[in-house]
């Protein structure tokens, strides 16, 4: 315990103090995070309504392939990409492994399960004769969606909410294809681990503190938010 507290005593300055490094590692993980989960909320979210409406053939099949990729390791996802970006590999002339944008195109990717998985299974769940009333008072494709999408906005918020929450906590990706290069590519969950390896415990129990607290403060204000969509729906509801 007494190594605990004194890693822990050192670890209090590196925050209140403001260091320059963390600083920049916490904008650029906030960056990684917005853009992935703005990324994968544009994505995943049509296409949970597609799916949670469609009357497609496979239907089943789509569904059950969102719900599999919750569980789609980072890892998994860090080799692959890394094998397609490699110079010999089909997008090799672009060359992104090490660089920041290799990032974002990972941890987009391992948010959209959660966009895609989230909306289709809050739309399906929605009273079987709502979304058949409005058809057959004449509603449009568009008219149903967008009101599928509004009365599922507490479990597509859920969604969004998980894939922010996986776009700042995820590590693997990031060091395999980023590089994990200090100062330049590192969210701070990467961070984390890399002042681990060197053995620097109070700066990597700095940055666990700040990615806690700062997930801490993003979910309680998309709480905030979505508590105040929905009682400014119920004030609607109850005027009209």
């Amino acid at each position: 315990m007494g190594f605990i507290w004194n890693e822990l005593r050192d670890a209090v300055p590196l925050i209140v103090h403001g260091n320059p490094q963390l600083w920049q590692i916490i904008w650029f993980t906030l960056q990684v995070a917005a853009i992935a989960t703005a990324a994968a909320t544009v994505l995943g979210v049509p296409i949970g309504l597609a799916i949670g409406l469609g009357r497609f053939r496979g239907r089943g099949v789509a569904h059950a392939l969102a719900n599999a990729s919750l569980a789609l390791p980072p890892v998994v996802v860090g080799v692959f990409l890394y094998i397609l970006f490699l110079p010999r590999a089909p997008f090799g002339s672009a060359q992104l492994i090490w660089s920041r944008e290799i990032v974002f195109i990972a941890q987009t990717i391992l948010a959209l399960p959660f966009t895609v998985a989230l909306t289709a299974a809050a739309v399906q769940a929605l009273p079987p004769g709502l979304l058949g009333q409005a058809r057959l008072l004449g509603a449009g494709r568009l008219q149903v969606s967008v009101l599928a999408l509004r009365e599922a906005r507490i479990g597509v918020m859920a969604g969004i909410i998980a894939a922010l929450g996986t776009a700042l906590s995820e590590v693997a990706a990031v060091a395999i294809l980023g590089g994990n290069i200090y100062g330049y590519n590192q969210t701070l969950a990467s961070a984390s681990l890399y002042e681990v390896n060197g053995g620097h415990y109070a700066d990597a129990l700095a940055i666990a503190i700040v990615l806690i607290g700062l997930i801490l403060i993003l979910m309680c204000g998309l709480g905030l938010l979505q508590h105040q969509g929905n009682g400014i729906r119920m004030r609607f509801r109850t005027a009209t």
